[in-house]
């Protein structure tokens, strides 16, 4: 196939386009790459990568490398609470006006599949879990946006949208701030960490899974389309103190504490059902503790300056 990905250099997208070329297909991706880091080096020997530095907003642009795309994957956003809050005019324009742009002006044919998030849960009920019928009320502009959105998407059909829990993992275009990352990081660099709102719970998935699902909605389409799937670690509901009891499994030396010293701007508080997408036959391949065993190897590599998004 001809798959049209923006934001391909990103987090997830830099995993997700050497699969894709790995799979056969063509892949065109479109990135401004904000971030100066230097993902997708190792895919430009692949002739069957088409490589655009540029802005997903552009509608000229976009519209040129539209024609001829077989699926669209838009995953140009600009990802996490803190980033849109800093920035909420390119959040607007990026996360969700380029994005109905790609629906306005793509074919009915041409198959859609997006990343949203599953904060759009917010604050959900104790004890029960979120599946893909619970009501959507987020709280951030954030997640405003990506429900926004993917309301748009799954009323124009043919699409596919994947709300994908916490990721965490090594990805060539590093982040350090998601929360698994962040928490990793301070194990192994301060060996402490002073935590706040400890009992918020939410659901994870490594980096690399969160690609596989987009693999998987690829290669199953016709019988998942025009439904939204969970997708996350279905024995990964923990919160901020059972992530950190997970880290300290391989970090003994990780100290953690509770204080009354911030706020959580998402407010997210949530257990989340995966059962949808598992019942395709979607299946994680990496578990939380494979994620923290990576992360420690990783972090012998980088530091943190610039490997994150704020």
């Amino acid at each position: 196939m001809k798959i049209l990905v923006t934001g391909g250099a990103g987090y997830i997208g830099s995993i997700l386009v050497p699969e894709l070329l790995k799979a056969g297909h063509d892949v065109t991706v479109i990135d401004n790459f904000m971030y100066n880091q230097t993902p997708l080096l190792d895919c430009c020997h692949n002739r069957r990568l088409n490589l655009v530095r540029g802005d997903a907003r552009d509608k000229g642009l976009i519209s040129k490398y539209l024609k001829g795309a077989d699926a669209i994957f838009p995953l140009a956003c600009l990802t996490g609470v803190p980033l849109c809050v800093k920035d909420p005019i390119g959040a607007q324009t990026i996360n969700f006006d380029a994005v109905k742009m790609i629906v306005d002006r793509s074919s009915k044919s041409q198959r859609i599949i997006f990343p949203t998030t599953n904060s759009g849960y917010g604050i959900g009920k104790k004890g029960v879990l979120c599946t893909e019928k619970t009501p959507l009320r987020p709280i951030s502009l954030y997640g405003r946006l990506k429900v926004r959105v993917e309301d748009i998407l799954l009323d124009r059909g043919n699409c596919i949208t994947l709300r994908l829990s916490t990721a965490f993992g090594i990805s060539p275009r590093m982040r350090i701030d998601l929360l698994v990352n962040d928490f990793v990081y301070r194990a192994v660099n301060d060996r402490f960490i002073v935590l706040f709102e400890a009992h918020f719970k939410r659901n994870y998935i490594h980096v690399r899974d969160a690609a596989k699902a987009f693999l998987h909605s690829l290669n199953n389409f016709e019988r998942m389309k025009g439904e939204p799937y969970n997708v996350g670690l279905s024995d990964a509901n923990l919160n901020k103190l059972e992530l950190c009891g997970q880290i300290k499994r391989q970090v003994p030396e990780f100290y953690f504490v509770e204080a009354k010293v911030g706020e959580d701007p998402d407010k997210r508080d949530y257990i989340v059902s995966n059962d949808k997408i598992e019942k395709t036959g979607f299946k994680p391949d990496f578990s939380l503790q494979d994620g923290i065993r990576e992360l420690i190897k990783g972090y012998q590599v980088i530091k943190r300056n610039q490997y994150s998004n704020v």
